[in-house]
């Protein structure tokens, strides 16, 4: 064998060798190191545990000397308190024991002096029986010396005290009625004259008829048609009648609807302007103006809302406005009555201190039951009624409508001013066509029929016409007979009289005391 190979064997065999042995040298040293160690940690433990056991002691001594302090400081605190609110106990104890005292005391003298005001109202209670006696000795003297017994007396004395006080307040309200009355009429005139200044109106009276003209005489022919056709059908679309006479170039339409007038005047117009004259034709014509009018109608109404500056009025009540532009009363035209009458009112009611608006509202709306008198039954003041509580108008207004011709009688301060404002607009000269002998003689006789009923002394007709009022003389007409003189009178001017609206009859009843001091 190479010998190199042998210590090379032998080399690697010792450092093994060495290796295992270090390896096991190492092994045993880390062993004792750790056994050392663990040794140790146990002594550091058991100290460790020696030393908490001794803090422990030390501290429930100190816990168990801290509490038997804590105990006995919490104990003389509660004494101290138990001695503080058994020292306030007594102290109120005592001061109930005065109060009390003090009540005894109290009661003890509201008794002496209930004692005192007994023995008091025992002596006033016979000094009082004492003055009745005296007093009823008194009286039986006095009604010896007198006369009258206490009863009589009294009486006497009472009439004569209300017959004077009587006098002094008849005296002293006749005075201010007077003082009153002459106040008012002197504001009146001066509201009523500001107002008539401050409204100018112009004044056109119109007819019931309508004037067309013509281009020539042939045109005449054309409207009247093959065998009256043409006319017959204008007649019949438009509800008026054609007058067709000897007047040159012109024709007339008569109608009392002044709807029905003007639609057929504007139909007419187109007709001759268009030349084309036949039934079809005319039918189309007519329904073209018909819609013409209607837009002319709300137009009139809008107008009329705007100039007085009326809002919120219900688009009904405009058209209904409207149309009173063709209706008229007397030859005045009915929307232009309204408008002045509006004016007038809200001027008198700014003078008066109240609200314009509402005054003029009222007077615009007075105579809107005008527009649909020729359609539905009644006077055109119960329709307005109707119309104006049916498009909820205010019951100021509704009332001022009411009693603008005094068919109830007026409660508002605003209705006295349409009623006022309605008559001065009616009653300007020029303002209504009426003859004045004719309407002078129509008064006359409403007079006369009012004075042929035996006990009538004296009567006069106001209000244009439209009340009568009758003065009976007291010893021959009684208060129950007042109310069938007034019937009969009704019924004799519904007999005898022709007139517009209605007529109020008002009997009056006065009894007078007259007397002379000397």
């Amino acid at each position: 064998m190479n010998p190199i190979l042998v210590t090379v064997i032998l080399c690697i065999v010792c450092v093994a060798a060495g290796i295992a042995a270090g390896f096991f040298a190492g092994e045993r040293y880390r062993k004792h190191t750790a056994e050392l160690a663990i040794g140790s940690a146990e002594e550091e433990a058991k100290r460790i545990v020696n030393d908490a056991i001794k803090s422990a002691e030390g501290k429930k001594k100190e816990a168990v000397l801290e509490g038997k302090d804590e105990l006995h400081r919490m104990r003389s605190e509660a004494d101290r308190e138990i001695n503080d609110r058994r020292k306030e106990i007594q102290r109120q104890e005592r001061r109930a024991q005065q109060k009390e005292e003090n009540l005894d005391r109290k009661l003890e003298s509201l008794e002496n002096k209930e004692d005192k005001l007994t023995k008091k109202n025992k002596q006033a209670e016979d000094r009082l029986n004492e003055a009745e006696d005296i007093k009823k000795q008194q009286l039986e003297k006095l009604e010896r010396i007198s006369g009258f017994t206490a009863e009589q007396a009294k009486e006497y004395l009472l009439n004569h005290f209300e017959s004077e006080l009587m006098h002094e307040k008849a005296v002293k309200l006749r005075d201010i009625e007077q003082q009153t009355k002459d106040e008012a009429d002197s504001t009146a005139r001066e509201v009523i004259s500001m107002a008539i200044q401050r409204c100018a109106a112009d004044h056109v009276s119109e007819a019931t008829i309508s004037v067309v003209p013509l281009p020539n005489d042939e045109m005449k022919g054309r409207i009247i048609g093959r065998e009256g056709r043409n006319i017959r059908t204008i007649e019949t679309l438009t509800g008026v009648d054609l007058i067709i006479d000897d007047t040159p170039e012109a024709i007339t339409i008569s109608s009392f609807d002044p709807v029905r007038r003007e639609v057929a005047r504007i139909a007419l117009e187109k007709l001759i302007a268009d030349g084309r004259i036949h039934p079809a034709r005319i039918e189309e014509t007519v329904e073209k103006a018909r819609r013409e009018v209607d837009t002319s109608i709300k137009q009139a109404g809008e107008n009329a809302v705007l100039q007085t500056g009326i809002t919120g009025i219900h688009p009904e009540l405009i058209k209904l406005l409207g149309r009173l532009r063709y209706r008229t009363s007397y030859g005045q035209n009915v929307l232009e009555h309204s408008l002045e009458v509006a004016s007038l009112a809200g001027i008198m009611a700014s003078e008066l201190g109240l609200d314009p608006t509402m005054a003029r509202r009222a007077g615009l709306l007075h105579d809107i039951g005008k527009a649909l008198d020729h359609e539905m039954e009644g006077s055109h003041v119960d329709i307005g009624v109707n119309v104006a509580r049916k498009y909820k108008e205010s019951e100021a207004v509704v009332h001022a409508i009411a009693a603008h011709h005094n068919d109830i009688e007026p409660k508002t301060v605003i209705a006295c001013l349409v009623q006022a404002a309605d008559a001065i607009s009616a009653a300007r000269p020029g303002a209504r066509r009426e003859n004045a002998e004719n309407y002078i003689k129509r008064l006359e006789k409403l007079e006369e029929v009012a004075s042929s009923f035996e006990g009538v002394e004296r009567c006069y007709a106001i209000q244009a016409g439209r009340e009568i009022r009758v003065i009976v003389k007291p010893e021959a007409i009684s208060d129950d007979q007042m109310t069938m003189l007034a019937h009969d009178i009704c019924k004799k001017i519904e007999a005898d009289l022709e007139y517009p609206g209605q007529i109020k009859v008002n009997i009056i009843r006065e009894s007078r005391a007259v007397d002379y001091a000397k």
